[in-house]
């Protein structure tokens, strides 16, 4: 994803370049300073005439003439000369550290928000077995929890990653010309170091990760506990599910006291081993010093420590956030389990359109299987345009499993679904979905207003559509006595609004999308006698006309449909009409029998 912001990661590197050479030409003015304080005239004036040249050892010539002339004058005016250059080298050298964070800040925070649309587009492309696999609580932790740990390990470490890595080449490079001897010492001492903080830094990853699953499940704890608030106050369950939590948030709590004991471990090792480096410099460069024979001078080994004590602080850095990484590369890991997810229910290349349902839907020897375990097993249905047909049988017997294959909520393990003779699987997703409308058992609200949720994913209604669904639903005249009428917030799932009232927005809503096919779960098995008369009339003018699917509970709204079809352990039982089905005497008329008693 950083791919999409190379402009702005070229100019934070362009940036950080001319911020580390102006860095280390604002340290090596401490060359000409000592010159200034430890050399004579005599041995300045001795220095040659030399003409301004873009070369290292041609703007150190020109430099040191100009620099001998000034202090032949003056000593004094050539120390404020050295301090100007000095003031006007850190002044730019900010200038562009600053300009390099402002170019980063758009790439570090348009990575994060493009990783966060990414994840919460794929979330809504997933098949929903996904999710029955999952923790509800651990996915919402990958989206949230491990974003924001990718966004303060990793994002906010690129300003190091792109700037400390230049500062330590430069200032290699100076230390290299200095003296070579020396530098090649150093560096066999930090390849000492760096394999010592590489040894502590590579088990943060896996305790992070471990971290970051453990926060999942407290999520998930306290979703199932928000959820189910009534269950826990009337089970008097109080103690043991904050004992469940408790010891979740301990384990959690242990996880994330070890991970950040080693994580700070970082900055003080690094130090620490910082200055002992530096302690070994200053004895093998002092030695070069007192020996005769050497070429470094006093002036210039104190030079020399002042450039190497400036890349102590990039080396630091550069530990501090290579631990940071790996911290946040845990989460990276998780948040790729979702971004890889199979997308198991995929549209077909040159897939057909279809915008209206012409004759039959049909089901063709149908079978599916979750996790090796047959829930469908050769289901043959035929259905009608018009036709109402209603499904029966009890809990786990394959009722929602067999409408939800209709959407492609899953897809079929044998056999195939055709609309108008056409396998669905061929169709394209968005037209198929467009042909029909769900009303669930549960309802399905979002915490917005009223007139949003009865148009959500039709943009296009107008005010008079919505209250002509609503009125078609039973609903407009309970909306309008609401605070704000169509406007009124109904809070998180519509908990503002009784059991009845949620169902006739959805109803709404289904209204609304005037799909042709049209598909129940029993909405009313869960109402009171007075709601359930009124959704029951909104439902009936909702199928008016329209091929119906009805998840039957109360058997007693179903004796009108054209065919019943019982189900058991994933078979078709039983089918035929409400009276054919009681004349055989079989499993139907014994749940018609049992319900009536």
């Amino acid at each position: 994803m950083i791919g999409n912001y190379k402009k702005y990661a070229a100019l934070n590197v362009l940036f950080n370049i001319l911020s580390a050479i102006f860095s280390l030409f604002s340290i090596a003015m401490i060359f000409p300073f000592l010159r200034i304080l430890f050399r004579t005239k005599e041995e300045l004036s001795a220095v040659q005439k030399a003409d301004f040249s873009f070369s290292i050892n041609g703007l150190n010539d020109w430099f040191n003439y100009e620099l001998g002339l000034r202090v032949m004058e003056n000593k004094t005016q050539a120390l404020v000369f050295l301090c100007v250059i000095v003031v006007v080298l850190f002044f730019v050298k900010n200038l562009c550290r600053y300009l390099a964070m402002y170019f980063l800040s758009y790439l570090r925070n348009g990575v994060v928000r493009d990783l966060r649309q990414k994840l919460f587009k794929k979330v809504l492309r997933l098949p929903v077995s996904f999710f029955s696999e999952k923790r509800k609580g651990d996915v919402i932790s990958r989206m949230t929890s491990d974003v924001q740990e990718v966004e303060w390990s990793i994002m906010n470490t690129l300003e190091v990653i792109f700037r400390e890595p230049v500062l330590i080449i430069l200032y290699l490079g100076a230390l290299i010309l200095i003296s070579p001897q020396l530098t090649v010492f150093v560096l066999l001492m930090l390849l000492v170091v760096g394999v010592l903080i590489g040894y502590v830094s590579r088990t943060l990853r896996k305790v992070s990760a471990k971290g970051q699953e453990k926060l999942g499940i407290i999520l998930s704890v306290i979703d199932e506990s928000l959820s189910g608030l009534r269950i826990i106050h009337a089970f008097n369950a109080e103690k043991y599910q904050h004992q469940k939590f408790s010891k979740e948030n301990d384990q959690h709590f242990s996880i994330i006291t070890k991970l950040l004991r080693r994580r700070d471990l970082a900055s003080p090792l690094s130090e620490f081993l910082g200055i002992c480096v530096i302690t070994v410099v200053l004895w093998f460069g002092g030695r070069l010093v007192l020996n005769d024979e050497s070429s470094l001078s006093p002036e210039t080994f104190i030079g020399y420590i002042a450039i190497f004590s400036q890349l102590i602080n990039p080396a630091k850095f550069f530990t501090t956030a290579y631990y940071n990484i790996q911290k946040g590369l845990a989460s990276v890991d998780r948040i790729k389990v979702i971004l890889d997810a199979e997308e198991t229910i995929n549209e077909i290349q040159n897939a057909v359109s279809i915008q209206e349902f012409k004759s039959e839907i049909e089901y063709k020897n149908v079978s599916f299987a979750y996790e090796s375990n047959p829930v469908l097993q050769n289901i043959d249905v035929r259905i009608s345009k018009g036709k109402m047909i209603a499904l029966v049988g009890q809990s786990g017997a394959g009722k929602s499993t067999l409408v939800d294959l209709l959407p492609r909520f899953y897809d079929a393990s044998d056999g195939a679904i055709l609309i108008d003779g056409v396998d669905i699987r061929n169709y394209k997703l968005k037209d198929l979905r467009g042909l029909m409308g769900v009303v669930t058992q549960e309802p399905i609200l979002f915490n917005d207003t009223i007139h949003n949720n009865i148009t959500f994913g039709l943009t296009a209604a107008t005010k008079d559509d919505v209250m002509q669904a609503a009125k078609i639903a039973n609903a407009h005249e309970f909306i309008v006595n609401t605070s704000n009428g169509y406007e009124t917030i109904i809070g998180d799932r519509g908990h503002k609004l009784s059991g009845g009232e949620r169902q006739r927005l959805t109803i709404a809503r289904a209204v609304l999308k005037n799909p042709p096919i049209l598909i129940l779960d029993e909405a009313t098995s869960s109402l009171d006698s007075e709601s359930e008369k009124l959704v029951q009339d909104a439902i009936s003018k909702l199928m008016l006309n329209r091929t119906s699917i009805v998840i039957a509970h109360r058997l007693s709204t179903i004796q009108s449909a054209d065919e019943i079809i019982v189900l058991q352990k994933g078979k078709i039982v039983e089918r035929g009409n409400h009276k054919e089905l009681m004349n055989q005497n079989g499993y139907y008329r014994r749940l018609v029998e049992m319900q009536g008693f």
